[in-house]
């Protein structure tokens, strides 16, 4: 991207049309080069962000506003992106900056603002002796200039200059000892929270001296339960930095865990502000709800909470600015920005470009040259000046004095935030703006609390006991304990010696997979596929000709289903061997029974019982199984008994359920599967697809609008997706049937989330099922979980209502099983119609391809052998000038002219007593006498074919060239023949000999529009007495010599001869 800006600071004369030079003779231009993010703007030094505040400082320049630089100059800005498929790249950012130096040979470089590239060109930068400016570069690292930053020049706020400022908190509060740091760490893009936090801990620990502990959040490892038993183990002064959902997160925690009590405080680095911004899921300034006007419960939790933020300037230029910036990105980039602190950097950007301009115009004027980036570099230093962001303050390390805001809740009954301390970067100190802290206990509390960390201290020990007490009293407890704690241990060891042996594990090698031939008749099944959905589990697949519901192997002699997982690895830690463990204890009837897992990559799957008739989904979907209402109820009650031991067992929920998510085994037993191991499942949000929308139908919209609950909420969002389900089994119109609506199922989510009255749910007709049904499905999708019934409740209400219940199990079962043999015989029945239609027409195809003599040969799986003829008759024919034609028209008007012509040939010959061998380009060939014998009556066959032939092709009209006429040339030969079928792959019927040959040669050897005949037919002809022969006389034949030959003239319609 080339951004041409010609500028003229402050014109001054110029005689005689020349170019203005500087001192050193060169011209009087400036390139700026630009390495930043291209289209990423949640980055604060993005370009749509940057891009518009340099233009801004430029236009200011240009104005004289400043006046700085005293004579002509053109301004010329190179861009280059630093970024990478969305992210900030260490790799892109050094190359472009290479390509710029090398082909524009910058006088400047602005950016990168991300850490890992701005280190790299910051290196590049160093070594070519070219000042590099940027507003970001926030780690600590940037500060060590002599080492390999010496030209690094950085406007912006700075990680070192954020530890300055808890220095001076912890000085103020007098905390001198402990300090505890956790922060989100996701080692990918340029991990902001790293290097914000590194610059407290730099401080913390190198300047202050104080034990500073550091904890890693990972909501993967234990989560906000980690963190908090961190916290209580290591400090009482807490610095967090994290996306708020963190910070909420672990204070819900803390309040439980009782430590919002005024014994703790935490510091939130949010140093953008983003917790104190209002959206969609907060008011302004209250960075403890979770939605807008509603107290979550932790507002009295986040009393103890104080928020850092950058100090946003409060002067008039700043505001105008911004305001500026937000129009321009709007309409240079198409980029809609906020009024918020990320503008604060593109200030600082802007503060770059007049701090360099400053110290350019001082150095051309001292008569310097502005490729000194030595001298331009040291100008820069201990600089002070009034910038678009305030007063810009350079320190002798060329890092700007940043300033910054502490954030507290001032009214701890509406729970809002409000600045209460500005730190003043270039006055190193705390301005307290008179607001108090609420401080929980009325003061701050302690960082290092005697008798809390350091427990070795002698002074601690408040109850010292005697040596004779101590053995008296631990040999009582010993004898007391002894046998309780022998237990507990054993039963420890056990459980320990379970989940060391992985009895749930299959290696992939154990798994045979072969041809689904081998065992179609135990997994297959006739059900058709889903349409609105995948089934069985998001299993099913066909392999070959047999339709298989999941992706099934053999284990152990048994036909078992496979699900993989679409993960990389899996790592075992103990959670994930206690879901292992649960599911293999797990057994029930209406529970897939879980065999086993693979875990060796790539092949990473979990292995279930194989059920094969398919999901719920297909039976409904297939029209041939017909359903009464005895059957649809037992499965119904399958699914209600699965799902009521479910909730019962220690897995406590599904959280997935749907009818694709029900299979049905070999006895129509219903079953539940993909239940549990909730390590293994992969979130897919994220997607955007029809099959992802397909498979949120069933969801509640409580859990469509949060993602996950807690194990209560997770049963109850399984009651809604069992109404859906119940609903599909009533109608078996698809899942969510709304009568009269075809709406897509991201339409149908979309207003399920919504969650707007009247509450957007399926249709209901009691013409179908009965009143009771329907009132069971309203309540089972009720919009407040709290009015669902549980399983439990669900199984009484279905007995009651369920008037063939009474039946006897053995009744039930024999209908069951009198009902698929009806639905079986039908499917045959329609199957066998299906497969003689196919013979029907593959016979008919083969007919067309061989002699019918032949293929019923081959029908009987008989041996064709080759035949010799005494005598047939054998036609060619081709096209004169068919290569011209062909070169004057496409080859779809050559192919199509060719279909035409053959056939009408093909509908002629029919009424001969013929056998077309076969056509090769124009060529036409056709045999008489076999492979069915007629004496000598194939001449006469021949003969009076080549006549009609003749005369359909003068009135054949060709489609793209209407006035023109096809010459046909045709020459006859009678003769003997051997003929066979040859080849395995597309067998032909061939036809071997000298005959062959010379027809051929009587063809290539005739004349357009005629009939050209041996000697040898004309002697047969003969015997007829009705056919008029023009002797041709003798013709010289390519390796025949000279042979007699005639024309074919017509034939007499004369009756004694007939």
């Amino acid at each position: 991207l080339l951004l041409l800006l010609p500028l003229l600071l402050l014109p001054g004369p110029a005689s005689g049309g020349r170019r203005p030079t500087t001192p050193d003779g060169a011209s009087a231009n400036l390139t700026v080069a630009v390495v930043l993010p291209e289209r990423n703007v949640s980055y604060a030094w993005a370009w749509p962000r940057v891009g518009p505040a340099l233009s801004l400082a430029l236009e200011a320049l240009e104005r004289g506003e400043p006046p700085l630089l005293p004579r002509p100059f053109s301004v010329r800005v190179e861009f280059m992106s630093s970024e990478l498929e969305g992210a900030c790249s260490e790799y892109v950012a050094p190359l472009n900056a290479v390509d710029l130096k090398l082909y524009h040979d910058p006088d400047v470089l602005f950016g990168p603002g991300c850490v890992y590239p701005a280190a790299s060109v910051g290196r590049f930068a160093s070594h070519w002796r070219l000042p590099l400016i940027t507003g970001g570069a926030v780690a600590a690292g940037f500060s060590r200039k002599r080492e390999h930053y010496s030209t690094t020049v950085r406007t912006g706020p700075s990680a070192p200059k954020l530890g300055a400022f808890v220095s001076h908190l912890h000085a103020h509060f007098n905390w001198s000892a402990r300090a505890v740091l956790l922060y989100v760490d996701r080692k990918t893009d340029d991990r902001p929270y790293y290097f914000t936090v590194e610059g407290v801990y730099q401080e913390l620990q190198d300047g202050n001296n104080l034990t500073v502990t550091v904890h890693i959040y990972s909501p993967d490892e234990g989560g906000p339960d980690t963190a908090v038993h961190f916290i209580k183990a290591n400090g009482r002064v807490v610095y967090l930095c994290g996306p708020p959902e963190m910070l909420r997160q672990i204070m819900q925690l803390a309040q439980q865990e009782n430590l919002t009590n005024g014994d703790y405080v935490f510091f939130y680095l949010d140093v953008f502000g983003e917790s104190l911004r209002g959206d969609s899921a907060r008011d302004p300034f209250k960075p403890w709800q979770q939605s807008p006007g509603q107290d979550s419960g932790l507002r009295e939790a986040f009393q103890m909470v104080l928020v850092i933020t950058y100090y946003e300037p409060q002067n008039p230029e700043y505001q105008h600015f911004q305001t500026q910036l937000i129009l321009r990105a709007k309409q240079k980039f198409g980029v809609q920005l906020n009024y918020s602190l990320m503008n604060l950097v593109a200030g600082c950007f802007y503060d770059g470009m007049l701090l360099y301009a400053m110290v350019l115009n001082e150095t051309l004027s001292e008569g310097g040259s502005k490729k000194n980036a030595t001298h331009i570099i040291e100008k820069m230093r201990d600089r002070k000046f009034q910038g678009v962001t305030g007063l810009v303050s350079m320190d002798s390390n060329n890092d700007r004095d940043t300033d910054f805001n502490l954030w507290a809740m001032s009214d701890t009954k509406t729970g809002k935030y409000e600045v209460v301390g500005h730190y003043s970067g270039v006055e190193k100190q705390i301005h307290w703006l008179g607001r108090p802290i609420p401080w929980v206990k009325g003061a701050p509390p302690l960082d290092n609390p005697p008798c809390v960390f350091d427990v070795d201290d002698p002074s601690c020990d408040k109850t010292p006991l005697s040596m004779l007490a101590i053995v008296a009293l631990g040999t009582g407890l010993t004898f007391v304990m002894f046998g309780i704690s022998s237990f507990l241990i054993f039963r420890k060891l056990m459980l320990e010696k379970e989940l060391a042996s992985m009895l749930w594990r299959i290696r992939w090698d154990e798994l045979q997979f072969g041809s689904p031939e081998r065992y179609h008749k135990a997994a297959g099944s006739r059900l058709t596929l889903s349409l609105r959905g995948s089934s069985y589990g998001s299993l099913m697949t066909t392999h070959g000709k047999y339709q298989i519901f999941a992706n099934t192997g053999h284990f152990k002699g048994n036909v078992v289903a496979i699900k993989h997982i679409n993960k990389k690895r899996i790592e075992l830690t103990r959670q994930v061997l206690f879901e292992l463990k649960h599911m293999r204890d797990i057994q029930f009837n209406h529970l897939t029974r879980f065999i086993g897992a693979c875990i060796d990559p790539p092949n990473i799957c979990i292995i279930t019982e194989y059920c094969p008739r398919g999901s719920l989904q297909d039976v409904l979907e297939n029209e041939s199984i017909n359903l009464d209402w005895m059957f649809r109820y037992s499965l119904i009650n399958d699914i209600v008994k699965g799902m009521a031991f479910l909730h019962n067992s220690i897995i406590g929920h599904h959280g997935s359920l749907k009818s694709s998510n029900c299979v049905v085994d070999s006895r129509f037993v219903l079953k539940i599967t993909d239940y549990g191991l909730a390590s293994f499942r992969s979130p897919s949000d994220n997607e955007d697809t029809h099959a992802l929308y397909a498979k949120k139908l069933w969801t509640a919209p409580e859990l469509l609008q949060k993602g996950h609950l807690p194990t209560p909420g997770m049963q109850k969002a399984d009651v809604y997706s069992f109404g859906i389900i119940v609903q599909e089994v009533a109608l078996r119109n698809g899942p969510f049937y709304i009568e009269g609506m075809d709406l897509s199922p991201k339409e149908i989510v979309q207003k399920v989330r919504n969650s707007q009255k009247p509450f957007f749910r399926p249709s209901i007709d009691i013409g179908v099922h009965s009143e009771e049904l329907a009132v069971l499905m309203e309540r089972c999708w009720a919009q407040e979980p709290a009015e669902r019934p549980d399983f439990s409740q669900i199984k009484i209400f279905i007995r009651r209502f369920n008037k063939e219940g009474s039946t006897s199990i053995l009744d039930n079962l024999l209908s069951r099983m009198e009902q698929y043999a009806n639905n079986l015989e039908k499917l045959v029945e329609e199957r066998t119609q299906a497969y003689l239609e196919e013979k029907r027409k593959a016979e008919n195809l083969l007919y067309q391809i061989l002699p019918h003599s032949v293929a019923e040969q081959l029908k009987r799986g008989e041996t064709v052998r080759a035949e010799a003829f005494d005598s047939v008759t054998i036609y060619f024919s081709d096209i004169v000038g068919f290569t011209a034609l062909s070169a004057e028209s496409t080859p779809m008007q050559v192919v199509m002219l060719l279909n035409d012509l053959y056939t009408c040939f093909d509908a002629i010959i029919d009424n001969f007593d013929v056998y077309k061998v076969e056509t090769i380009g124009d060529a036409y060939m056709v045999v008489s006498g076999l492979p069915v014998r007629n004496g000598k009556l194939h001449a006469r066959e021949i003969v009076r074919m080549a006549l009609a032939l003749l005369e359909a092709v003068k009135t054949f009209k060709i489609r793209h060239r209407p006035n023109d006429q096809l010459h046909l040339r045709i020459g006859i030969h009678t003769g003997p023949v051997c003929a066979g079928v040859v080849g395995l792959k597309m067998p032909r019927y061939c036809l071997f000999g000298d005959t062959v040959n010379t027809a051929s040669r009587m063809e290539s050897n005739g004349q357009a529009l005629k009939i050209h005949v041996s000697s040898t037919t004309k002697e047969v002809l003969d015997e007829f007495g009705c056919f008029d022969l023009e002797l041709r006389g003798d013709v010289e034949m390519k390796g025949k010599g000279k042979m007699r030959t005639y024309w074919l003239l017509g034939e007499r319609k004369d009756p004694k001869a007939i």
